[in-house]
Order: structure tokens, then sequence, then C-alpha cells
């Protein structure tokens, strides 16, 4: 799944879309695109992306190809790796097969926990000297949406539209 990302000009909302969309709206802005700043929606925090966009080609060398796999300690009662061993393809396959069902359960409800981090980083860099900014970040931690809304009325409306946006799987 690609991510999504958002870019400011100042207070104002410039583009959403996946890195792609997003790179091609920022060079149809020539030199104005200088001064964006990037967010990542999924966690709210600034990015950087290559506006060039140059393809990076791999030279693949022999042998099997580099998966991402890092290897690291997993603790499970004997009972678990019991079961593991019986599973085809073998205790590894079987716990990335686990741990992406997983995924695409959780895929579908957002985390509210996520939702305030993702909103909290986002505000942080926007709209920290913002008027009510420290008193809608209680709200948002504390889940009411009421409040929230009513401190970011008055924000602009790209910064606060982007913000109720990032925040509004915490209220639900």
């Amino acid at each position: 799944m690609e991510r999504t990302l958002t870019a400011f000009a100042g207070d104002l909302w410039i583009a959403t879309g996946d890195e792609g969309e997003v790179r091609a709206a920022l060079r149809a802005m020539g030199d104005d695109a200088q001064n964006i700043l990037l967010f990542d929606d999924a966690t709210g925090r600034q990015v950087d992306i290559d506006l060039r966009g140059a393809a990076v080609e791999e030279v693949r060398g022999r042998g099997r190809p580099k998966l991402g796999v890092q290897p690291r300690e997993v603790t499970l009662l004997p009972r678990h790796w019991d079961w593991l061993a019986t599973q085809p393809g073998g205790a590894s396959a079987t716990l990335r097969r686990l741990v992406e069902t997983a995924r695409k359960d959780s895929a579908d409800r957002p985390d509210p926990r996520v939702a305030m981090d993702a909103a909290y980083h986002f505000l942080t860099a926007m709209a920290g000297d913002r008027p009510g900014y420290e008193a809608a970040i209680r709200a948002l931690f504390a889940k009411d949406g009421d409040m929230f809304t009513s401190l970011s009325q008055d924000w602009p409306s790209g910064i606060r539209d982007h913000a109720r946006a990032l925040a509004a799987p915490a209220f639900g």
C-alpha cells in the first residue's frame, strides 16, 4: 500500500495524494515548490521526497534476491513452536502469513491512537504557534471532538481541515 502525502506552502494546502501525484503537482509549481512542507498522512510526520523522480535501478547480483527480511528474536511458548513446526512452509512463512492477515484485518479499522499521534505530529509542525493549539492537543488526547473542532475553528482552512481529517478516527 503506497503512502499518502499532503503538501503545504505556508498555510495553503497544495496537494494530497500518493507520492507520484504529489511529486507531479510540485513539479508543476516549478521554483515555487522550494518552500513546501510535506507530511506523511499515516504518521503526520514531515517527509522529504526527491522531486527529480529519477528511478534508481539496482544492479542485481547473483543468488537470492534481497526481500528486506530482518532477522529478529521471537519468544514463544513451546506449544506455539510445536504448532508452527507442523505448518506448511515452516515457522517463518507461517508467522509472515499470520502478520499479513492481521495487517489486512486491522487496515479496515483505523486505530484511534495512531490517528491522535498523526494529528499531533502534524499540528506541532503546522499549528504549534496558533491560538488554541495547546488546548486543542489536550482535547485531541482527551478524545473530545467537539472541543477540538471548536478550538481549531479560527486556524487557516487548510491546516484546520487536514488536522480534523487526521484526528477524525480518534473521535469515532
